[in-house]
Formats: structure tokens, C-alpha cells, sequence
């Protein structure tokens, strides 16, 4: 029995150790980023720190990393800086996600998150799930800093904002950088510019090899990401 405990304990560290050695510090290959982990605070969804975050820090495997340096020079050469929110997620963090979702009393966050939705339609509408493109370790969520202003990008809406304000598409077609206008269920509606300054970031990204989803303006996965059937979890650290 003790042979067998020692071999199984060996073979988690050899894998936790084979897990972070596939993942960089974010900062080391683009310095100018900046970081506002906000699963390391309290301003998020759940409205507490999210288990697997240690510091507030950002990894990405070295090649999400690298193509996100080559997105970092091109709009510095626009005036922007990128703005980080969340790069790799362990997986322990998704299932804090899970269990959070599970609990339909807590919803302290919900005016600033997701004020329309009942917290019982989030798994149903995919705001949660059990397994997050992110935990492969080439998916991140960022946004613009104006250098100038120094202040972030106007997106006309918030990062992990849940409902149809935050999709791409909203209010214009991302395939042609049309703005066409339009109003969400609540009545909210962005602006021309709000849309372009969207559509910067999206296109700068889609430029340098990422693909974007349907569903959240700030949310970008490597297309040719190395490890695509991988699921890590260790700690953002």
C-alpha cells in the first residue's frame, strides 16, 4: 500500500511539474502588459478570490504568449497597452465556478453582472460549464489601455458582463466592422465608436493567429494551441 500511495504522490508531482513547465509567465514575454487578474479579487462574478489563483498573475503556454507579443507591438504602435483580466485557469477554479453556479441564494453579484438573467438559466445559456477553454493554458481575456488617457479603452461594456451586450456582434457585423445599431432585451444599447474600439482589439488579435468567440468581445484562444485536448490544473502562481 505504501509503495502504491508513493508511486501515485510521484506521478502527481511529475505531472503538476510537467504542467507548469508548459506555461510562462505572461509579463516575462510581454512586459508592457497589464494585469488586473480579477479572479484574484473579489470584483467578479462569484464576488470572492477564486480557488487556484495564488497571485495576481497571468501564464500562458510560451506560444499563446509569444503571438500575444507580436498583438502587444502592434497596438503600441497605435497608442494602446493590453489589459489582462484572466489567461490560464486551473481547473479547480472551474469547479468553483460550478459549485458557485450551483448555489442559486448567492447571487451578491448579480446588479453588476448579470442583472436580467435568473442565476438558474447560467449553466443552461453556457455562462458556466465544467471544463474552460482557458484551463489549456492558450486562451486570455484582455481589453485596450489608451496610453494617452491613460485610461481603458471604452468597450461599452464590462469584462464577464453575462447577456447579449457582451457578444461581438452586438450592434454591428464583426466580418465587415459595420456598426448597425441595435438594442439588447434591457434596452441597452454601444456606440459607433464603442463598436470600433471593439473591433481593434478583434482584429488585432484575429492578425496575429487567435480566434475569437461568439459570445464575449474580450475572449481570444490560439488557433494552433499546443495543448488542445489538455486540461491543467495547477495553480496560477
Amino acid at each position: 500500500m505504501k509503495k502504491l500511495l508513493f508511486t501515485s504522490y510521484f506521478l502527481l508531482l511529475t505531472f503538476c511539474a510537467t504542467a507548469q513547465s508548459q506555461l510562462v509567465n505572461l509579463t516575462d514575454v510581454v512586459p508592457d502588459a497589464i494585469l488586473e487578474i480579477r479572479y484574484y479579487s473579489t470584483y467578479n462574478f462569484v464576488g470572492q478570490r477564486i480557488d487556484g489563483y495564488e497571485r495576481p498573475t497571468a501564464l500562458l503556454t510560451k506560444l499563446a504568449a509569444d503571438s500575444l507579443r507580436a498583438v502587444s507591438d502592434e497596438v503600441k504602435q497605435m497608442g494602446y497597452r493590453l489589459k489582462v483580466y484572466d489567461a490560464y485557469r486551473p481547473q479547480k477554479a472551474v469547479d468553483h465556478f460550478v459549485r458557485w453556479a450551483a448555489n442559486l441564494s448567492d447571487t451578491i453579484m448579480k446588479p453588476y453582472f448579470y442583472p436580467e438573467l435568473d442565476k438558474s438559466v447560467l449553466f443552461v445559456q453556457g455562462y458556466i460549464a465544467e471544463k474552460s477553454g482557458h484551463t489549456r493554458g492558450s486562451t486570455v481575456d484582455l481589453t485596450l489601455f489608451d496610453m494617452k488617457t491613460e485610461k481603458e479603452v471604452d468597450m461599452g461594456g464590462t469584462f464577464d458582463f453575462f447577456g447579449p451586450e457582451s457578444h461581438p456582434d452586438f450592434c454591428g457585423n464583426p466580418d465587415t466592422d459595420t456598426f448597425i445599431g441595435t438594442y439588447s432585451p434591457a434596452g441597452r444599447t454601444i456606440t459607433p465608436q464603442q463598436f470600433h474600439n471593439r473591433m481593434i482589439l478583434r482584429k488585432a488579435m484575429l492578425r496575429h493567429g487567435f480566434k475569437p468567440i461568439d459570445t464575449e468581445w474580450w475572449h481570444f484562444t490560439l488557433k494552433d494551441e499546443p495543448h488542445p485536448d489538455t486540461y491543467f490544473n495547477v495553480p496560477v502562481k
